[in-house]
């Protein structure tokens, strides 16, 4: 790869960084929102330094040369008569263009039930101050981690008979037997990733990566606020929604606007 290539693929790299960053929400699909700025910085950086490189190119370019610069220049082709350019980077860095280009042209699928199924369960920590008194709403909005700590750990038990409303994609059971209402969480970007899962009743599974908004009761299994009890739901109603915008968060769904 010669250096002008070498630049190209600099300034691509950081044009890529700042659109998705700044024009597009797809950056959230590999890493955590807290981190936009050091891609904005890393993209005007990258960009920064390609057009320096270009510029510098066409400085030394349209300079006028003298007999060092001949014997140089002289030098340069007699130690490359052997008909190799050692100059450049090896052919194989011509494979760089292709994740900058996507940054620009196709951005890789999003995170979805093939990796949640595969991907290690993130461990529920255990609520150490007791649990705070349910919100007489119905039905009551929770976290997928929040139902699965007042199933499991809350000994008032305020959970039982109350409806609540889950929200998540579709992932299918290893057995092929029921499906889970499932988040993704990233801890900083996708390479650490792990999923929360709540075990469905009640209906048959929709497609995999299908985000639903589902209302129901919990259903019994093992004893409620010990970990013996399953994190499952009854379900009485599950409505088609649309992607929340914090998608791989355990938080209550934002709407895109």
């Amino acid at each position: 790869m010669k250096r002008p290539a070498q630049t190209l693929l600099l300034t691509l790299t950081g044009i890529g960084l700042l659109h998705t960053a700044l024009f597009t929400d797809t950056y959230l699909r590999y890493v955590k929102a807290g981190l936009r700025p050091l891609l904005i910085a890393s993209g005007v950086v990258l960009l920064l330094l390609g057009l320096a490189a270009a510029a510098l190119r066409g400085e030394r370019r349209h300079a006028p040369h003298d007999d060092h610069g001949q014997e140089h220049d002289l030098g340069d082709e007699l130690g490359n008569a052997h008909g190799h350019d050692h100059s450049g980077a090896p052919r194989i860095a011509w494979l760089l263009f292709l994740p900058a280009l996507s940054l620009l042209f196709y951005a890789p699928p999003a995170l979805g039930a093939y990796t949640a199924a595969r991907s290690g369960s993130k461990p529920v920590a255990v609520q150490k101050k007791g649990f705070a008194p349910l919100p007489a709403i119905s039905p009551l909005p929770l976290t997928l981690t929040d139902f699965t700590k007042r199933v499991q750990q809350d000994r008032s038990r305020a959970i039982k008979g109350r409806i609540v409303q889950l929200t998540g994609f579709v992932t299918p059971a290893e057995d092929d037997d029921g499906w889970y209402l499932t988040r993704i969480i990233f801890t900083c970007c996708a390479a650490d990733s792990q999923s929360v899962k709540i075990r469905v009743y009640g209906t048959d599974a929709p497609p995999a990566n299908t985000w639903l908004a589902v209302t129901g009761t919990w259903h019994p299994r093992g004893a409620l606020g010990t970990r013996t009890a399953q994190a499952a739901l009854d379900v009485k109603t599950a409505r088609p929604t649309a992607q929340p915008v914090n998608a791989y968060t355990d938080d209550l769904p934002l709407t895109p606007s």
